[in-house]
């Protein structure tokens, strides 16, 4: 649900009348976006079997082991670690019962994504509600290894992928459908997974690094990850969010804005924990705005903590004294605060949770996609504790865990999708997003991840499905049960899930105004 404040009212009403001015038509509309729909972002493998030979060197490293056929091609990431391959984006528009209104093909010479790198796509609206931005690459389709290729801003010599490719922001106008694509130079050697504009500036989420660089290589890489962020109009370089912690060149315990070191330790009463390899404790992916105030997730890799945080203080994205390089990150009260290296601690393994998309439902209700822990069927150690979609509400400043809803995503069935020849379960959820109904329950969708039986393919390349839910005062996860909208076809994934903002009540009462003064305008010329 979007949130929406006087300022942000305001600017819509001066869209309204911008819209006006330019002659604003039902043509326009047709080529948007309608109020109250879904925006679903979504990549398909463009690839054949030409596209990569069996026998050719791999940019990071080996030789192919796979031809370029779907989803054959995905066994190199045996010998190259690094491996994956750009592909076409799309964005469909889907009514809120899953039905298929038109789809929009994203140029793929303007911008891409890399299948099958799960983490990307996620949509986000701007804060005034006119546009939805995701990230990708300046890279064409079927090009190798561009999620590990560095960026100008900084060339790792270590990294096994020496290309480099600028990473870009992807703009969608919501009511003439035309893109925008900017170019920057953040996540050298890795990826990034969102991004917002709010308020004149996009901000981003992701991570860097590929290499074994040493300590004044990690730093900057360091500098280049987590929270970044750039003026609209602006490209190139960006600018990290987050004070700077640690000793610059240092190996370990260098961050922006989080460091792990900041937090106590349980097991050695009156210390913190150790730092953690420099940039690796802000490895975010999945971000919201509410009330101008951005929060974050980080539910990957082996350092820092699985949990959800706040960027600044309360409001900042729309106070002009922000200064993103001073501002703290956070765990917000009542999250996860246990170092993930020590919850994979091989003697005494801890389940943590791996929370990706979220949203704001209100001041006090929270709801946290969980993508669960990616271990595979049939595999011993799977934990599904946490997997799905987390309600939490806050009280006296902590926020506490109401319940988790799995029915009807992690108890179906195990599918055999098209001629894969493997199984497929889904295994939680990652981007989502909501809106409040009339009676006050929420209606929320996502889009879910997957695991397989199967040991020679990317996970990420499995069909996965978008999924509602709607829960009221009386829902509980005994009774409430999630509605699959759609399942994505083999060789295709859904990335992120977007609700087109319903204008306010003053824009659009002032925007049905001015369309009747123009067709007033319009008789008025016909009978002059």
């Amino acid at each position: 649900m979007a949130q929406f404040n006087k300022l942000q009212i305001a600017k819509k009403t001066t869209l309204a009348l911008a819209l006006l001015s330019i002659g604003f038509s039902q043509s326009v509309l047709a080529d948007g976006f309608s109020a109250g729909n879904l925006i679903i972002s979504r990549t398909t493998y463009d690839g054949i079997a030409s596209t990569v030979a069996v026998g050719q060197t791999l940019p990071g490293g080996g030789v192919a082991i796979g031809d370029g056929s779907f989803a054959n091609v995905f066994k190199n990431e045996t010998p190259d670690p690094s491996f994956g391959i750009t592909s076409s984006i799309y964005l469909d528009q889907l009514t809120t019962s899953g039905s298929l209104i038109k789809t929009q093909a994203i140029d793929s010479s303007l911008i891409t994504t890399s299948f099958a790198s799960k983490s990307e796509l996620a949509l986000n609206v701007s804060t005034d509600g006119t546009s939805v931005s995701f990230m990708g690459y300046l890279a064409p389709k079927n090009t190798l290894d561009v999620s590990n290729s560095n960026t100008a801003a900084v060339f790792d010599s270590t990294n096994p992928v020496s290309s480099t490719y600028a990473r870009g922001i992807a703009n969608v106008n919501l009511a003439t459908g035309n893109l925008s694509v900017t170019s920057v130079n953040a996540y050298s050697g890795n990826n990034g997974r969102a991004a917002v504009l709010a308020n004149g500036n996009y901000y981003m989420v992701g991570n860097a690094g590929n290499g074994s660089g040493n300590g004044t290589t990690l730093s900057q890489l360091s500098d280049n990850t987590g929270v970044q962020t750039i003026a609209f109009g602006s490209s190139g370089n960006t600018t990290a969010v987050g004070a700077a912690i640690g000793t610059y060149g240092s190996a370990t315990g260098y961050q922006r804005g989080f460091s792990l070191a900041q937090l106590p330790d349980p097991a050695n009463p009156g210390h913190n924990y150790a730092p953690d390899k420099t940039g690796k404790d802000d490895n975010f992916r999945g971000m919201t705005v509410a009330n101008n105030t951005l929060y974050v997730t980080k539910g990957s890799g082996s350092n820092g903590v699985n949990s959800v945080y706040q960027v600044g203080n309360a409001g900042d994205l729309a106070n002009p004294n922000f200064n993103p390089s001073t501002a703290k990150i956070s765990i917000l009260p009542g999250f996860n605060t246990l170092s993930e290296k020590v919850a994979e601690s091989k003697t005494a393994p801890v389940a943590t949770p791996h929370p990706f998309g979220l949203w704001l439902a209100n001041s006090s209700t929270m709801f946290v996609a969980d993508e669960g822990d990616g271990v595979r069927l049939g595999v011993a150690g799977k934990v599904t504790t946490f997997a799905g979609l987390q309600e939490w509400t806050l009280s006296n400043g902590v926020w506490s865990l109401s319940q988790t809803f799995q029915k009807g995503l992690l108890d179906q069935t195990a599918q055999a999708p098209g001629s894969l020849g493997w199984l497929v379960q889904q295994d939680g959820l990652r981007n989502i997003t909501g809106s409040q109904n009339a009676d006050g329950s929420f209606t929320l969708f996502g889009t879910t991840s997957t695991v397989s039986n199967e040991l020679t393919h990317d996970l990420g390349a499995d069909p996965n499905e978008i999924v509602s839910i709607t829960i009221g005062t009386n829902s509980n996860a005994a009774n409430t049960t999630f509605t699959v909208l759609d399942t994505a076809a083999v060789g295709s994934r859904f990335g992120g899930v977007a609700i087109a903002p319903v204008p306010e009540p003053e824009s659009y009462a002032m925007l049905l105004a001015g369309l009747g003064l123009m067709g007033f305008m319009v008789r008025r010329r016909k009978t002059a």
